[in-house]
């Protein structure tokens, strides 16, 4: 029978009952190794019987275990910690980390103060989970009363509590504050320079987080990493480039975690020659490729628009994890290979690997840009007939768009409709796609409206509703929704494209001239225009006539980024390269139209990735089949 708190008090021994010492000792490196409740409670039994029950040493343990464990009990903690007549500074720590655990924040508040009510005065240990309770619950004036504390009892120069207290304030948003406990700070370590670092860079100081990097003599990896990262978090990927480069310069040994940043500034800029660098680099050196760093390198092949390699290199990986599986598939709906997404899934079946939520998102998201609307179906089924997960926001939204690209309006709306949610901006506004698509403008305006008061800063949304009205000839509308947005103070979010040659990133805007070879670009495009609208290319205006287009129409037509960036690709590579494109923005109908046309009349494959998938362009066809 398992012995109880009750029970265990009450064999308490008698002074004729002899102690021990080598039985106590055994007993309480028993408690070391525990491994459940029913096994701690009968060590503590013993720890009684031994008359070791108001011993802080002894009882410690027993509360730590209880207080601190995943097998633990934290009431069973705190009604033995009742039965102490007193507890020291140890003891109350166990009990206040135990209630962080839990959650229980403002409770783990109250021990302090009953410790301090009792007289007994906290040590190093104490203060870091209280600060990170006040960090948690966003307590502001605690979290000062606490530092205040910090102080007073001789630990203002504890480097965990220092750490502990940037990182409060720069969650707190109070980078002042913050600074000034690290300039404080007689041993600064990497947790406290990448706190500062990272702080300053999410509350948007990017400049504020490179002068404390630059400060900063002895760098290690992990603080390159803290500021490389934060460039490219913040889509400062010139800058982040330019610091691998110094990093480099300065014999910084790349690791895993560096390698995984600079991939993922690859990714988004779509630089296929740095990132295949990168990789190399993590073969040659030995880097541990993990299933995160595996799934960074598989995304970046994808978005690069190298698919094959993509392929490749996740066939010969020796360990693939959940994130691996989803990434190619991820990859492959990007790519619009429905088909082959389908694929790997039974392939990841037969392989015992189980999917998950992300999984059929991508795998919905695959049959939506193939068209493949029986299967879309089926799949939305199957996830929670054969795994249990239930469809969520991304699941309907992937429902929504894959029916209403195929023109089954009436059948996204009933699926709406019958959401057990309310449906998000997300869903709705695959929706309105598909009414742009099929030119349904009664359905179109009354969705438009929706996802523009879900979210009335996205100019994309406006402009759809915009373009609806102008297929209609609406142009009254069409000048209500311009005044809407400029009364709104909705900013365009300007075009732009980017090209790699020879691993330098390019990157042009809309009738942009800053490029040191513009007018040679621009010469370019125009006789690139000339030689395919001789093969039978018109330009395509359709929609654009009222300054609402997402790349702005004050740049001619003809001056579309990526346009520019093709004549530019064209002008630097050899004859039979394949050009790789990405673009911010979806790709407007005239330039999708026009890259088919010079894909044939150059003879060359254009790989574009626009903001939604991916376009292959080659003999005057696209991979989308015009289905995007």
């Amino acid at each position: 029978m398992q012995a109880t708190i009750t029970s265990v008090l009450q064999v308490i021994p008698t002074p004729q009952s002899p102690l021990s010492h080598q039985t106590s000792n055994n007993t309480l490196r028993g408690l070391e190794s525990c491994s459940s409740m029913s096994q701690l409670k009968q060590f503590h039994a013993q720890i009684v019987k031994h008359g070791l029950s108001y011993d802080n040493d002894a009882m410690g343990r027993v509360i730590k275990f209880c207080a601190i464990s995943e097998l633990g009990d934290l009431n069973y903690a705190v009604q033995v910690f009742d039965k102490l007549p007193e507890p020291d500074p140890f003891i109350y720590n166990a009990v206040i980390r135990g209630l962080l655990k839990s959650q229980m924040l403002r409770d783990s508040l109250f021990f302090y103060l009953c410790m301090l009510e009792r007289s007994v005065w906290p040590n190093s240990f104490t203060f870091p989970p209280l600060i990170r309770v006040c960090c948690i619950d966003n307590a502001v004036e605690e979290g000062k009363q606490i530092h205040g504390h910090v102080v007073k009892f001789g630990f203002g120069f504890d480097r965990f509590s220092q750490n502990n207290l940037i990182h409060m304030y720069v969650n707190f948003r109070c980078l002042e504050e913050a600074k000034r406990v690290f300039d404080n700070m007689c041993e600064r370590d990497d947790v406290s320079l990448t706190t500062l670092i990272s702080g300053y860079a999410q509350l948007g100081y990017l400049d504020e987080a490179f002068q404390v990097f630059d400060s900063i003599t002895e760098k290690s990896s992990v603080i390159w990493n803290a500021m490389i990262s934060a460039y490219v978090q913040s889509n400062r990927f010139h800058e982040a480039f330019a610091l691998f480069e110094r990093m480099g310069s300065e014999g910084v040994v790349v690791d895993k975690f560096l390698a995984a940043s600079m991939l993922s500034a690859c990714t988004r800029l779509g630089a296929l020659k740095q990132g295949e660098w990168i990789v190399e680099h993590v073969k040659k050196s030995g880097i541990d490729l993990d299933s995160k760093l595996g799934a960074t390198i598989i995304d970046m092949y994808c978005k690069c628009g190298c698919l094959d390699k993509a392929v490749e290199f996740f066939k010969g990986l020796p360990r693939k994890g959940i994130s691996s599986w989803n990434c190619m598939i991820g990859g492959l709906a990007m790519h619009g290979k429905g088909e082959a997404a389908i694929e790997v899934l039974k392939e990841m079946e037969s392989e015992r690997v189980a999917p998950d939520y992300i999984t059929f998102v991508n795998l919905l998201s695959a049959c939506a840009h193939s068209g493949l609307v029986e299967e879309g179906k089926h799949y939305f089924r199957y996830m929670k007939e054969a795994y249990g997960i239930e469809p969520g926001m991304e699941h309907y939204g992937c429902l929504v768009d894959l029916l209403g690209r195929a023109g089954l309006l009436v059948e996204a709306r009933r699926v709406i409709n019958e959401m057990p949610m309310s449906p998000d901006v997300g869903v709705l506004g695959a929706l309105l796609g598909a009414c742009r698509i099929h030119k349904n403008i009664e359905l179109g305006e009354k969705i438009g409206k929706q996802v523009i008061e879900l979210e009335p800063q996205n100019s994309g949304r406006y402009v759809l509703l915009a373009n609806l009205y102008a297929y209609a000839g609406r142009w009254e509308d069409v000048a209500s929704i311009r005044k809407l947005m400029n009364d709104r103070g909705v900013k365009k979010v300007p075009g732009f494209s980017i090209v790699e040659l020879e691993g330098v990133v390019n990157e042009f805007i809309a009738g942009g001239r800053t490029h040191p070879q513009a007018k040679e670009i621009y010469a370019k495009v125009n006789e690139m225009l000339d030689r395919i609208k001789s093969a039978g290319y018109f330009p395509d205006s359709d929609g654009m006539q009222h300054d609402i287009d997402e790349e702005e129409t004050e740049n001619p037509l003809n001056y579309h980024s990526e346009k520019l960036a093709i004549a530019f690709g064209l002008l630097k590579s050899k004859p039979g390269e394949i050009l790789r494109i990405t673009k911010n923005l979806r790709v407007c109908k005239d330039c999708h139209q026009a890259s088919k046309f010079i894909s044939k009349v150059y003879d060359r494959e254009i790989i574009v990735r626009d903001r939604n998938r991916f376009h292959h362009f080659k003999g005057g066809e696209c991979s989308c089949k015009d289905y995007w």
